[in-house]
């Protein structure tokens, strides 16, 4: 039966015969359709070069080399073992640098274990071509999905102890350059991050490296006198030694011993070296990135917590975020472009009053119990008209708060979370994702979390929602965390990770701006999550943390049912710090003679009166020059003790009661 059918495609004419072929080849694959939010491409389909890709071979995994790599060529190899160099190796051709127009690319997808050069930690990722998940955005905002792929391969604690056995001590003295690269693992078949050059302000655009923070980098040559820097002598520092009584692990107990941390002078850089930083580098000059010391932690965090998708993601020390959010919106936001910010409907009111000055123009999308809806954010997109919204370009930059939204509590599911991800792959958006409340995540209120003691910091981690940057295969993310909310707000301390494009030009700002977090914070920090309890004593420390803040809101939540009148609601706070209580207005006896901005005010001013403080939901309004949706307050369980935070739900409740007549 084959000779005849060889017969027949010979005797074809060499158009019709290639036709033939296609409509063989492409059928299977164009019939079942990998459809994106709106059907249109198909995933197997290579739209950057408009040819299919059929799956490649995988190479045998390669062992590392045993011995430790000095640091100063960590950069360049990681750099060839992640990007070209690694597609070279792996025996495809190298990847011209993306356009700036959005493609859909295909997924990575975990397979055997590949060595990198940094350690023996094994990398989970091959750059394996294959479907992506189906995913339909609903009119409510729900995602119709498939199984989402598997978890990426997360870096162990045991890993990146060996790691760093394997590298020697750190070795890095005043106003040492350090970047990301230098510490994190290998990431070979990981894709490289789309150029974001159309998305950059012409301010970030303009900038140039601070030539006095570039020299500052051949201070590490051995035998360098330096006579070009006005970096003071640490002799002429009135201070020696700095001591703290912080709390131990695992149990963290007010009662038990305290852990005594002392910080001195030359511990560091003078025989016998019993320290990798002291005083004598954390309070001279630095740079705008920070210590190579706290650098390597937070590297190493990022790993741990958010295992990044892309090659050439890169850390950056910040000065907490609310200052990295400044300038993040500096880098991004352009007002002679006419640049404009979408964000939740109700948005932290700071980074909206950070936006207007830089004008930017602010549209609020409509959220539900978990969120923001993909469904909105896609419309509101696809329909976008400037000439409608006062000249405001189509937006390019969200900024969210994905877990414990501030001010609704508001938890993203993973789903949510790829269904979001997946809009902002078709409107060619970046997402700003702060995160100062991650760790904060609980079960539904009256049930408890595991205790500390009966998981593994492993499970805890995987019992997150997942961030934004381990499935952030375009580089699109820049993710803010900081140390406030979970240890020292007064710190000032936090880091941001993205693309190694969008830090470099975060970094020229913070050179000629911050110039980097305070060396105090960072020395005090670092001794406490780094040199006393490491990574397994900061994670266990955050688990409690999270055990804490449960039960808080429990409390709450709980004066809430027994005291609030039934004109109010509120969804399950699975997040966070706050409550968000809506008041149903109709129920008011003037309304609608009486608005709603008129109720919140007169609630507000008497609850004053009566003792308590609540926020007004109008003050987190990403949009006050529209009617507002409905009638709302912000609560928290942050700081009030448990018989406070009762007391006060009680003058609430009497206060609405009042106002409303009932």
């Amino acid at each position: 039966m084959l000779i005849p059918l060889t017969r027949c495609f010979v005797s074809l004419d060499p158009p019709l015969l290639l036709l033939l072929l296609s409509c063989i080849i492409y059928f299977p694959i164009l019939l079942p359709g990998t459809p994106s939010l709106h059907g249109k491409f198909d995933a197997c389909f290579d739209h950057s070069f408009g040819r299919l890709i059929p799956p490649q071979p995988l190479p045998p995994p390669c062992q590392a080399a045993s011995f430790p790599v000095p640091s100063a060529m960590r950069r360049s190899t990681v750099s060839a073992a992640s990007g070209i160099g690694a597609r070279l190796a792996l025996g495809r051709s190298p990847l011209p640098r993306p356009s700036a127009v959005h493609t859909p690319h295909a997924a990575i997808v975990p397979h055997n274990r590949i060595h990198g050069f940094h350690s023996q930690s094994p990398n989970h990722y091959s750059e394996v071509l294959a479907p992506a998940a189906k995913t339909t955005v609903l009119p409510a905002g729900e995602v119709a999905a498939e199984p989402a792929p598997p978890p990426p391969y997360r870096v162990t604690i045991a890993e990146l102890a060996e790691r760093r056995a394997k590298a020697g001590r750190l070795v890095a003295p005043t106003a040492a350059y350090s970047q990301t690269d230098m510490f994190k693992g290998p990431s070979a078949g990981k894709p490289l991050s789309k150029d974001w050059t159309h998305h950059i302000s012409s301010e970030a655009a303009s900038r140039e490296p601070c030539v006095l923070k570039q020299a500052a980098r051949h201070l590490k040559t051995p035998g360098l006198i330096s006579l070009g820097g006005g970096l003071p002598s640490a002799d002429n520092f009135p201070i020696t030694s700095l001591s703290i009584h912080a709390l131990s692990p695992p149990s963290f107990s007010p009662t038990d011993p305290p852990l005594d941390l002392n910080i001195a002078k030359y511990t560091a850089t003078h025989p016998p070296f019993t320290s990798e930083y002291d005083l004598s580098i954390a309070l001279n000059y630095g740079q705008a990135n920070g210590s190579a010391q706290l650098n390597r932690f937070v590297a190493e965090h990022t790993e741990l917590v958010c295992a990044p998708a892309t090659s050439d993601w890169r850390s950056c020390l910040t000065i907490g975020s609310t200052g990295a959010l400044e300038q993040v919106f500096r880098l991004l936001l352009d007002r002679t472009r006419h640049d404009s910010l979408l964000t939740e409907e109700h948005s932290f009111a700071t980074a909206l009053e950070t936006a207007h000055p830089l004008g930017a123009r602010v549209f609020g999308v409509p959220t539900d119990a978990q969120g923001l809806l993909p469904s909105a954010l896609d419309a509101l997109l696809t329909s976008w008209d400037p000439a409608a919204r006062r000249g405001a370009r189509k937006p390019h930059v969200l900024y969210t708060v994905p877990t414990g939204q501030n001010p609704t509590g508001a938890l993203q599911s993973p789903q949510r979370r790829r269904a979001i991800y997946a809009v902002a792959q078709r409107h060619d958006l970046l997402i700003v994702e702060d995160e100062p409340y991650y760790f904060l995540q609980f079960p539904p209120p009256g049930v408890p979390p595991p205790p500390p003691e009966a998981e593994s910091t492993t499970e805890f981690l995987t019992s997150l929602a997942p961030a934004y940057l381990s499935f952030d295969t375009d580089g699109r993310v820049l993710r803010l965390d900081s140390f406030s909310k979970v240890a020292v707000p007064g710190a000032r301390l936090g880091w941001l990770t993205a693309s190694a494009q969008l830090v470099e030009r975060y970094e020229r700002h913070a050179e000629v701006a911050s110039q980097g977090p305070s060396g105090f914070s960072q020395a005090v920090v670092w001794r406490l999550v780094d040199e006393a309890w490491g990574h397994e004593g900061y994670l266990r420390w955050l688990m409690g943390l999270r055990g804490r803040y449960a039960a808080r809101r429990d409390v709450l939540v709980g004066a809430c049912g027994r005291e609030l009148p039934e004109v109010c609601s509120w969804g399950e706070t699975r997040a966070g710090m706050f409550h968000w209580i809506k008041v149903d207005y109709t129920k008011h006896p003037d309304y609608p003679r009486k608005s709603i901005l008129e109720m919140e005010e007169e609630i507000f001013d008497r609850c004053i009166k009566g003792g308590v403080l609540v926020a007004r939901g109008s003050w987190f309004r990403a949009e006050p020059d529209k009617p507002p949706s409905g009638l709302f307050f912000r609560t928290t369980f942050a700081a009030a003790t448990e018989e406070n935070m009762v007391e006060a739900i009680k003058r609430l409740g009497k206060v609405i009661g009042e106002v409303f007549r009932l």
